[in-house]
C-alpha cells in the first residue's frame, strides 16, 4: 500500500482523540481529517467544529463509505473495534485503533484474517513504541548495558475512581461486557505491549485476578507470572482499589550487570543502577502522546517507512491478557 496523503476518518470521537491522538492526524504532514463519527450526532458536529474538519457523521457505515476518506482511526470502546475495522478493511481503507486491539483475542485473529485477505494493515495505538524514554529502554538492552536480561516486574497500584459510583454510571473501562476485562485490560495492555516490543513474545503465562473491594463486577487485583520467548522471566502485580499512600507506576528490569526503571504512564525519568553508581535519564513529553506513533503510521501508508505496532503484536498482547484473567471470568 502506496498513499500520497492519508485522508483519516475517525469513528468515535471521544476524549482519547481530543489531544493524545486526535489532532496529530492532521497536523503532521502528508496527514489530513476530513471526517469525523460519533453516535451522538450534536458530540460529533461539536468535535468537528472544534477541530476544524469539513464532515461529521452520526453512522459509522457513512464514514466508512465516504469516498473521500482513505484510512480509518477506530477510536470507539473495544467491544466495537473488530466490527468497524473490519467494514472498514472490506472497504479497501487501512485501520489505526485504540488499544486494547479488541475485547476478545478471538476478535483480534479474525481481524487479522481479513487484514491478509484484503491486503489492508492494521495499527494499534500502542503509542509508546515510539516515546523517547521507552525507545532510550530499547536502545540501552539492544547494548547490553545490563548484561544478560534476568528478569521484568511490574507494579501498578492505584486508588479507585469508581467507589462511589451508582452501577448506571459506572465508566465503560469496568464493564467487561465493553472492554473484555476491567482496567487492567486498559492499563496494563500499554505495559505488557511495551515489554513485548522489547523483548519479543510471550510464550507462557498465567495469573490471579479477584475483585477485593467489591465497587463493580470486573476484576480490580491481578497478580501474573510469563515468560518470553527468549527466555527473560517477568511478574506483575495491579490493583486498582489501593490507598492513594500505596500508589506505584513502576517498571523494573534486570540484568547481570545493572537495573532499569521507569513508570510507564509518567515517562519522564530512566533510572539506571550499575556498579558505577546511579544515572538518570530525563526526557521531555511531547505535546500530542500519540503524534510520534502516528507519523510512523503515516510513514508505512506512503510507503517510506514501518510502524512497530502492528495486529499481529498487538493480538499477541490481548492474548497475554486474556490467559491472566481467563479464571476469574470462567466463574
Amino acid at each position: 500500500m502506496k498513499l500520497d496523503k492519508i485522508k483519516w476518518g475517525i469513528i468515535g470521537c471521544g476524549d482519547v482523540t481530543e489531544k493524545k491522538n486526535g489532532p496529530p492526524l492532521y497536523k503532521l504532514e502528508h496527514s489530513s481529517l476530513v471526517a469525523v463519527m460519533r453516535r451522538n450526532g450534536k458530540l460529533a458536529e461539536d468535535y468537528a467544529k472544534r477541530h476544524q474538519v469539513s464532515r461529521w457523521y452520526d453512522d459509522a457505515d457513512q464514514l466508512i463509505n465516504d469516498t473521500e476518506v482513505n484510512a480509518v482511526y477506530v477510536a470507539t470502546p473495544p467491544n466495537m473495534h473488530a466490527e468497524y475495522a473490519i467494514k472498514a478493511m472490506r472497504a479497501d481503507k487501512p485501520v489505526y485503533i485504540e488499544k486494547p486491539m479488541a475485547k476478545t483475542y478471538a476478535e483480534c485473529e479474525r481481524m487479522i484474517q481479513v487484514s491478509e485477505e484484503t491486503g489492508m494493515p492494521i495499527f494499534v495505538a500502542y503509542y509508546r513504541r515510539a516515546l523517547p524514554l521507552f525507545l532510550k529502554v530499547k536502545e540501552l538492552l539492544d547494548h547490553d548495558i545490563l548484561g544478560k536480561t534476568l528478569a521484568v516486574n511490574i507494579r501498578f497500584f492505584a486508588s479507585s475512581k469508581e467507589q462511589n459510583l451508582s452501577k448506571e454510571k459506572l465508566p465503560w473501562r469496568i464493564k467487561p461486557e465493553i472492554a473484555g476485562a476491567g482496567l487492567f485490560y486498559d492499563m496494563g495492555s500499554h505495559e505488557l505491549d511495551f515489554l513485548d516490543f522489547i523483548f519479543g513474545p510471550i510464550a507462557k503465562a498465567s495469573g490471579q485476578a479477584q475483585n477485593r473491594a467489591g465497587y463493580y463486577p470486573a476484576e480490580d487485583t491481578v497478580t501474573a507470572s510469563f515468560e518470553f520467548e527468549c527466555g527473560v522471566l517477568g511478574t506483575g502485580s495491579w490493583s486498582f482499589v489501593v490507598d492513594s499512600s500505596s500508589e506505584e507506576d513502576t517498571i523494573e528490569i534486570l540484568g547481570t550487570k545493572g537495573k532499569l526503571s521507569f513508570a510507564c504512564f509518567n515517562p519522564t525519568r530512566l533510572k539506571l543502577i550499575t556498579e558505577q553508581g546511579e544515572l538518570f535519564y530525563d526526557f521531555d513529553q511531547p505535546e500530542h502522546a500519540g503524534g510520534n506513533h502516528i507519523q510512523l503510521v503515516i510513514d508505512e501508508l506512503r510507503g517510506i517507512g514501518k510502524c512497530p505496532s502492528t495486529g499481529k503484536s498487538a493480538a499477541r498482547t490481548s492474548w497475554v491478557m486474556e490467559e491472566i484473567v481467563k479464571d476469574y471470568y470462567r466463574k
